[in-house]
């Protein structure tokens, strides 16, 4: 990890803690403790087998579609593989888009293919499980509406306005960049290759590096459209994500349910997706800003005390973020991959 790295790390850190630290401070920090050491060990390991069988379904996304790249994994490889893609994802600012260039190197190290291979797949899989979570979203609001009396409140009106808004740009870039494809191979290694020669950033002259570019970016797209193109394979994707989805929200459940509550699961369904788009804040994997989020939402819609919310949370965020984080590191580690370091 080199100093620039070392820095962004080290200030993400110091904003968890901060995060941390408020949200703990405004709960009551004594009654979160005293909540988590009332918790049912047999319901907080229930909340971590849950969580492998999350991890299990959307490392079958990435295997499924590796296949559609024509790309062969073994199940338990994929399942260690998507484990290290998360750690990395967990470790570095701003989530995913902080992650997935370290992932990619992983998937292709450990499949023996190319490195555009390995990006497209991870961010097929991170873009593809944007399908079911906007169903989730907006099929679970409008659920929840209209089945209580309640309020729906600043705090979830505004996150579903965000969401939509964050989603909707995203979809729209996707488009944009698909649709002018051939304009942005053909112009932006151009544009590129001199500025990346002249910082030193290539170690060769820039009209070889604008030559591999052009060529890495084709690569790229046409996996792309191997991956879009194969419905059956399509289909079977988002199904696995959707599969992953109820996952967390059940072990979400199980999670309340070892601290003697009972949290609806209609609104779990929807508040997981919602609570995980802070993960794009500049923090490792969005840790201490997801458990605010969900604080947030889960407290006026669940009716349930705050202290109790954000006990059940730690217990779900220790099997969703922190079981991930081990097993992936080990298996980044034994995969050989070292540009963490």
């Amino acid at each position: 990890m080199d100093e620039r790295n070392r820095r962004a790390f080290f200030l993400g850190v110091v904003g968890t803690l901060i995060v941390f630290a408020v949200l703990l401070f405004v709960v009551g920090a004594e009654r979160v403790i005293d909540s988590l050491l009332s918790a049912d060990p047999l319901l907080v390991l229930a909340t971590f087998a849950l969580a492998v069988g999350w991890l299990a379904a959307w490392s079958l996304m990435l295997r499924t579609v590796l296949g559609s790249l024509g790309v062969k994994v073994p199940v338990v490889t994929s399942f260690f593989v998507y484990a290290g893609a998360v750690f990395a994802n967990n470790v570095t600012p701003f989530g995913q888009a902080g992650g997935e260039p370290i992932a990619a190197l992983l998937i292709s190290k450990v499949s023996d293919s190319e490195y555009e291979t390995g990006l497209v797949s991870i961010a097929s899989v991170d873009v593809l499980n944007v399908v079911p979570s906007i169903s989730l979203i907006l099929i679970g609001v409008g659920y929840y509406t209209t089945t209580t009396t309640t309020d729906i409140g600043d705090q979830l009106e505004t996150a579903v306005g965000s969401a939509v808004v964050l989603i909707g740009g995203i979809v729209l870039g996707i488009a944009i960049v698909w649709r002018y494809r051939e304009r942005i191979i053909d112009r932006l290694p151009s544009i590129i290759a001199p500025y990346a020669s002249r910082l030193g950033f290539v170690r060769f002259n820039a009209e070889q590096f604008e030559a591999d570019l052009t060529e890495r970016m084709r690569r790229f797209f046409e996996n792309v459209d191997r991956v879009a193109t194969n419905r059956w394979r399509l289909t079977a994707i988002v199904g696995l994500s959707l599969t992953g989805w109820v996952f967390q929200a059940v072990a979400l459940t199980a999670a309340f349910a070892a601290l003697g509550s009972n949290a609806p699961f209609s609104v779990l369904l929807f508040v997981i997706p919602l609570a995980n788009l802070a993960g794009a804040a500049p923090l490792p994997g969005g840790l201490g800003g997801i458990e605010a989020a969900f604080v947030t939402l889960l407290v006026p819609t669940t009716g349930i005390e705050a202290p109790i919310v954000t006990a059940a949370i730690l217990i779900f965020r220790g099997a969703i973020y922190w079981m991930p984080v081990v097993i992936g590191g080990l298996s980044v580690s034994a995969f050989g991959v070292r540009t963490l370091r």
